[in-house]
């Protein structure tokens, strides 16, 4: 008697602001290379991109299975991951693509940094472990992977590290600490749908530093950008085409609602002594305002206030906790690309970096949104150099407490990537390890990259905090034993 094919269901997860053709293109070859390897495949054949969509595949998940394969066709939030595997015994392989487009493009699918999101929101909300596979349908490592999964042989689950960096003194640290307590921190929005690291708790943040929020509904946020007087709008605006001619190229009235957001971004930071900004920077800025807010955080960012996108006030605290450690100014990024033969990953985000960040400040280029193909957003590679990434997060071994990422590596010359900021950075850790152990441990989707290492005084910190500390490397700066 022959062995029975292993069941599979097969979800394609995907948003339209994406290249919804070439996401079909690879989920169909992705069902096809299940098919062709004796697997019997069910599940949704369209993508997944609406809640009723989701509702439709709940009822292919419900069946039995060996396997759940979510193709993440393209980036989505964590709704369907949530919705669709948040109860479920069976194993869920989350498939990563990678990025098809040209030098310069958009990014097409941004199929990693989906997997991420998907993989934060089962670990941290759900107490779920999800297995990565990152390879096109056509390459033979994909095709490996797959057969061993159907076989029973899911890809690893990386462990978090465990082992200790070097420690800076606790009275250096403890000043930076000092200031903080009573600074405020400005939020606008609620928390975009699906997005989890951008939940959090406040009165954590009380109790470990001493942070207060204040928070602005968006309509009120689109209030104060509509009181910005005519004249002031167009001061700002002339300031930033000065600062930045390309500028004149974006269409002139959403440059100059550019300038009304920045204006009334900088108003209220001033008004409510506000030492740094959480931003819900979609979809209403898009959609109802007609601009988006990419370039008003950069130019917030480039006074000296961290500006965080996506309203995620974790990565705004990490971002206030560097730059007050000695970090200068920082930028929230996604991991959105392996170059697995260069040890190299590529961090972006959509073009809220400060010009300072640039690789050449004088071509930091300012243009439209890549998505939404709205002004005002950078357009420019980040500057070189050595780098270290951080990220507060949530600690699921410790309901109710925060753990610390900690990375570090070389930011290398090339090319802007993707349109909006990007850097490419040869980390110190191996880069596929780094890339699948923020999948497979539940680690958000941002993190903070700064060009001063002040790991060590991050570990000083996290010590005195009691935050756990989850170090990709600890090389750098390493003295013999270094517990403390």
């Amino acid at each position: 008697m022959s062995a029975r094919a292993p069941r599979v269901v097969l979800v394609a997860t995907a948003r339209p602001t994406f290249a919804v053709d070439v996401a079909e293109k690879l989920a169909t070859e992705a069902r096809s290379l299940l098919v062709d390897l004796g697997a019997e495949v069910t599940g949704p054949v369209g993508l997944v991109m609406t809640p009723e969509d989701v509702a439709a595949a709940k009822r292919f998940v419900a069946e039995p299975a060996d396997l759940v394969v979510n193709v993440c066709a393209s980036f989505s939030d964590a709704t369907p991951a949530l919705e669709l595997y948040g109860d479920l015994d069976t194993p869920v392989l989350l498939w990563s693509f990678r990025e098809p487009g040209p030098v310069g493009d958009r990014l097409w699918l941004n199929s990693m940094c989906g997997a991420n999101l998907f993989g934060h929101a089962l670990v941290v909300h759900a107490g779920r472990t999800p297995r990565l596979l990152l390879g096109d349908p056509h390459e033979e490592q994909t095709r490996a992977t797959l057969a061993a999964a159907l076989a029973g042989d899911l890809p690893p689950v990386v462990p978090v590290p465990t082992t200790r960096g070097p420690r800076a003194d606790r009275a250096e640290v403890e000043p930076a600490l000092a200031g903080l307590r009573g600074r405020r921190l400005g939020l606008v929005g609620d928390a975009p749908p699906g997005f989890t690291p951008s939940r959090y708790d406040g009165d954590l943040l009380t109790e470990l530093f001493g942070l207060e929020v204040e928070e602005l509904t968006v309509e009120r946020m689109f209030s104060r950008i509509e009181e910005v007087e005519d004249a002031a709008a167009r001061q700002e605006h002339d300031a930033a085409l000065a600062a930045q001619p390309s500028l004149a190229a974006v269409d002139a009235g959403q440059a100059l609602t550019s300038a009304r957001i920045t204006t009334a971004m900088r108003d209220w930071r001033d008004v409510g002594s506000l030492s740094g900004l959480a931003i819900r920077c979609w979809p209403e800025f898009p959609t109802e305002l007609g601009a988006c807010p990419c370039s008003s955080l950069s130019r917030v960012a480039d006074e000296g206030t961290p500006t965080a996108c996506e309203r995620d006030v974790y990565g705004a605290v990490t971002m206030l906790l560097m730059e007050a450690l000695g970090a200068g100014t920082t930028y929230l990024v996604d991991t959105v690309e392996l170059v697995a033969e260069d040890n190299v990953v590529r961090l972006w985000h959509c073009g809220a970096a400060a010009t300072s960040l640039a690789a050449d400040p004088a071509q930091a280029t300012q243009a439209t949104h890549c998505n939404r193909k709205l002004g005002v957003a950078g357009d420019f590679p980040l500057r070189t150099g050595p780098v270290c990434l951080a990220r507060l997060t949530e600690d699921p071994e410790r309901p109710g407490r925060l753990r610390l990422l900690l990375a570090a590596g070389e930011s290398v010359s090339e090319p802007n990537r993707f349109q909006g900021n990007t850097a490419a950075v040869r980390l110190t850790a191996d880069a596929p390890t780094f890339v699948t152990g923020l999948v497979t441990g539940g680690f958000p989707h941002h993190t903070v990259i700064a060009w001063t290492d002040v790991r060590p005084q991050l570990r000083a910190v996290a010590d005195l905090l009691d935050i756990a500390v989850v170090d990709w490397d600890t090389t750098a700066g390493t003295e013999g034993d270094d517990d403390v």
